[in-house]
């Protein structure tokens, strides 16, 4: 058996398709869902990254990751939506971007900032760095 789940953000859906497992970060924590988990609801951490592995690729490693900012995730009866505001599979970040945006914010917010100072927007682009390989 496997997990239907299904990303989507207001814009459509990012994706979706049968999964062996995912991994979503709550604002109660961590929370990997497997068949036959049971119901449950989660409001998702700003800034976070959602971790698929697609049926049939345990073996390969091909494992997605998508940054996500906002929104919830849902699981019942084997399905599993997750709903964000913005959302971004780690395969379609253009990383010379997101790490100029971040140098930018970076200068602008001076030496103190940083840690829980930071905005969700900043998060949001530092998951996006963690979701396509880069560890930010």
């Amino acid at each position: 058996m496997t997990l239907h789940v299904e990303l989507v953000i207001p814009e459509g859906e990012v994706w979706a398709g049968d999964a062996e497992r995912i991994i979503a970060k709550t604002l109660d924590g961590d929370i990997g869902v497997l068949t036959g988990h049971t119901p449950v609801l989660g409001i998702l951490a700003e800034g976070s990254v959602v971790r698929i592995l697609p049926e049939g690729d345990a073996a390969a490693g091909g494992e997605l990751s998508a940054a996500v900012h906002g929104g919830f995730l849902s699981v019942a009866d084997d399905r599993v939506s997750i709903l964000a505001h913005q959302a971004l599979l780690g395969s379609d970040v253009d990383t010379s971007t997101v790490r100029a945006v971040l140098e930018s914010a970076d200068e602008a917010a001076g030496p103190a900032a940083g840690g829980e100072q930071e905005s969700a927007e900043i998060r949001y682009f530092r998951a996006q760095l963690r979701a396509a390989g880069d560890q930010a």
